[in-house]
């Protein structure tokens, strides 16, 4: 329920002269707390993976309900299965439902892939291969790594003081071009008779 503060206008007659107004106050005004009438909502799919994972994601998402609450945003969650967890459940790292629900979605969240369990497994059922094929359904070209040192936290790191002190970095890396998914790729045998794999690193002007 939206929460309101009404005020009350009235006419007085002051003990000094003013000049006319243009227009009275004819009606009460209303001021609404934002806090408590949500005017944005979002979708997120939840993706909480293996390991810690799940309990990050679901931190992450009181995180967000208490956030929303303040700031008058309305999330809506998804939870789906991916990596190990959907290898479990599926047989396969990123089932198609997955994609879809991330694909509809504002936003996803995602905890962590992989684990021992899955290690021997071959390429196509590793927990890994679901995030790439995550990354190419969604297009997503980078990914922003901040690294900045706080300074209660300066003589923690293991770099010398001097070093850590300060830094303040933005890591730009790159999910789908390059190498990543570039086409030809394969095995082949060369002129002379020897195995050969090969793969191709392109890039768009776009992605450039």
């Amino acid at each position: 329920m939206a929460a309101s503060v009404q005020l009350n206008l009235r006419s007085f007659k002051a003990p000094f002269n003013l000049k006319p107004i243009a227009k009275q106050f004819s009606r009460p005004g209303r001021i609404r707390c934002a806090a408590t009438t949500p005017t944005k909502r979002y979708s997120i799919t939840l993706l909480p993976g293996d390991g810690i994972g799940p309990e990050v994601i679901s931190v992450a998402k009181n995180v967000l309900k208490l956030a929303g609450s303040l700031e008058g945003i309305e999330f809506s969650f998804q939870e789906m299965p991916m990596g190990g967890a959907a290898l479990d459940l599926t047989g396969v790292p990123l089932p198609e439902e997955t994609l879809s629900a991330a694909q509809r979605a504002d936003a996803v969240l995602l905890g962590a892939i992989g684990g021992y369990k899955w290690d021997k497994n071959e390429k196509h059922l590793k927990p890994e291969t679901g995030l790439l094929q995550l990354r190419e359904g969604l297009k997503v070209f980078a990914n922003l790594r901040p690294a900045t040192v706080l300074p209660q936290l300066v003589d923690s790191s293991t770099l010398k003081k001097d070093v850590a002190e300060g830094v303040d970095l933005m890591v730009v890396r790159e999910l789908t071009g390059g190498i990543y998914f570039g086409k030809p790729r394969g095995f082949g045998t060369n002129e002379k008779g020897e195995d050969i794999g090969f793969n191709t690193e392109v890039y768009s002007t776009l992605e450039v």
